[in-house]
């Protein structure tokens, strides 16, 4: 038997029946989650980008296109945060895919809201025939104020949330904290993930935007979501229900199964903001954690801006072709791809995420191009030359995201039987995944505006570009380099972390073990379904 046959076989065997057959109906389901929100969210972006500069042409105003757009994008991910609360009550009353399975369907209602407004407002699907007099032409979108897309966009935001919240958690319930398990588990979901994601990316840009127009082109993304909650209802309720019992004496037990769902909402509220603090405690005391936060936050939003800020703008103003910002989308998800598969086969040989940092901060400096590019407009080659280089970022950000998530996962494990009230996963996750929210919030709108502004004097971005891309991706690329000098032991190529001190920070007392299994008899013989502390406070 040759080596690689050996070590898929010795993977193979790691996972038993119940969790090979839960990571098969899991990324069924989340192939079909992905393609649809690649198709929704490729699909909104573009068509609030065209609205508002048609809006502007029309009016004669001045273009804020991009402060709308970015502001669009940085309040749906707010709103994620208000749907990972609002979901948390419901975890503790229902099995977990249960929970998924409704968020899901919740979230394909929400999404069908502007295909019912627009329809109601006269819109329809744009005509195999149509030939628009200018770049502005768009007739066959609905007449209605398109600052209405954000409230609706905020809705989904809140689903997005609640399906995302529980989708970072699921595979810890599935196969436990073994390290091995998790990364190659998280490693094989993240490659039909990414195929998923590349499919649908591509299959918007090129076929659903320019067939549909982009105000009907996410048409399917109901239709998959409510697939994919019928699918997830086919996880076994006994590989999850076991965790969630093993995790008794570690869940939040403020609550009686019996209390309102608003007050639980406020003590979820409570309880977020308690793990967000603990969280940062842990990450910014420690030695052995302080170096995450940039290469984990700051990481996350560079990529997310590129794909979602810099993608939209380069198809808009460098190609005049909105669309085609899904191309680029989908270079990078297949360099995601790639990254995935590199993790799957080789992450045994690097032992730590910090080598992936290194890549991950050297590879993002390959945008300083972009500022300087002159691409040929309405030319679809010069989409994909752009793409082409999105694929090593992506490769990149894949790879750190994967070893990152492991490391987190199987690192804070220790410290959950410390903390009576919070997990330290979830606190820390918690933590981490806000603050790249706010940076985005925060950052994305306001970018956008200052591109607006030097569009609006120059008629060109490239001046804009050379800051908010240039110039900020090298800022962050440094400060991750820099963090990943901190920890002990890191001071080689492939390093072996060296065991910090003790972790126990919140100063709980450890219960002790008589106290511990007194707790775990007590709740079991209530018989209440119970979700993993992480469902609480992780996001």
């Amino acid at each position: 038997m040759s080596p690689r046959r050996s070590g898929i076989s010795r993977i193979w065997k790691l996972f038993s029946p119940v969790e090979k057959r839960n990571i098969l109906v899991y990324i069924v389901g989340i192939m079909l989650y992905k393609f649809g929100l690649e198709a929704f969210n490729g699909s909104i972006v573009t068509l609030a980008a065209n609205r508002y500069d048609q809006e502007a042409y029309h009016s004669n105003s001045t273009i804020r296109t991009f402060e709308r757009v970015g502001l669009i994008s940085g309040l749906n991910q707010a709103f994620q945060c208000i749907g990972s609360i609002l979901i948390a009550p419901l975890a503790k009353r229902w099995p977990t895919r249960t929970v998924l399975s409704v968020s899901i369907f919740v979230f394909a209602i929400f999404s069908a809201i502007l295909l019912i407004v627009d329809a109601a407002t006269g819109g329809y699907i744009r005509p195999k025939d149509f030939v628009p007099m200018d770049e502005h032409d768009f007739r066959y979108y609905g007449k209605y104020n398109t600052n209405g897309i954000i409230p609706i966009y905020c809705i989904t935001g809140i689903a997005f949330g609640m399906v995302e919240l529980i989708r970072r958690v699921i595979p810890r319930d599935i196969v436990g904290d073994h390290p091995e398990k998790l990364q190659k588990m998280d490693a094989l979901v993240h490659i039909f993930y990414e195929i998923a994601g590349v499919s649908g990316a591509f299959a918007t840009g090129l076929g659903l935007i320019p067939r549909l127009g982009n105000n009907y082109s996410f048409i399917i993304t109901p239709i998959l979501f409510t697939l994919a909650a019928i699918v997830w209802l086919f996880l076994s309720s006994a590989g999850l229900a076991a965790d969630n019992i093993a995790t008794d004496e570690m869940t939040p037990v403020a609550d009686n199964i019996e209390s309102g769902y608003l007050k639980s909402i406020v003590n979820g509220f409570v309880l977020f903001v308690q793990s967000f603090c603990v969280g940062a405690k842990i990450i910014f005391t420690h030695r052995k954690f302080i170096w995450i936060w940039s290469c984990y936050a700051l990481t996350l939003y560079a990529h997310r801006y590129l794909e979602n800020g810099i993608a939209p703008q380069i198809a808009k103003r460098y190609l005049e072709q909105s669309e085609w910002s899904q191309i680029i989308v989908g270079a990078s998800n297949f360099g995601e791809l790639l990254g995935a598969v590199f993790v799957f086969i080789f992450g045994n040989f690097i032992k730590t995420p910090l080598p992936w940092s290194r890549l991950d901060a050297i590879i993002i400096l390959l945008v300083w191009y972009i500022p300087f590019y002159y691409p040929v407009a309405n030319n679809v080659k010069y989409a994909w030359i752009i793409a082409a280089t999105y694929i090593p970022i992506g490769f990149g950000s894949a790879a750190d995201d994967i070893a990152l998530n492991s490391f987190i996962q199987s690192s804070l494990s220790g410290l959950e039987s410390k903390h009576k009230n919070i997990s330290a996963l979830g606190a820390v996750a918690s933590f981490l995944y806000s603050s790249y929210i706010i940076i985005y919030a925060i950052l994305n709108p306001t970018l956008g505006l200052y591109i607006d502004r030097v569009y609006d004097r120059t008629d060109s971005v490239r001046p804009a570009f050379l800051y908010t891309v240039a110039v900020q991706m090298t800022i962050i690329s440094v400060i991750v380099l820099v963090s990943t000098l901190i920890p002990k032991g890191a001071l080689a190529c492939n390093p072996t972390l060296i065991p910090d001190e003790d972790l126990n920070i919140i100063g709980t007392p450890k219960e002790s073990s008589i106290e511990t299994n007194d707790r775990r008899h007590i709740l079991k013989g209530k018989n209440q379904q119970k979700v993993a502390p992480e469902l609480i406070t992780h996001f």
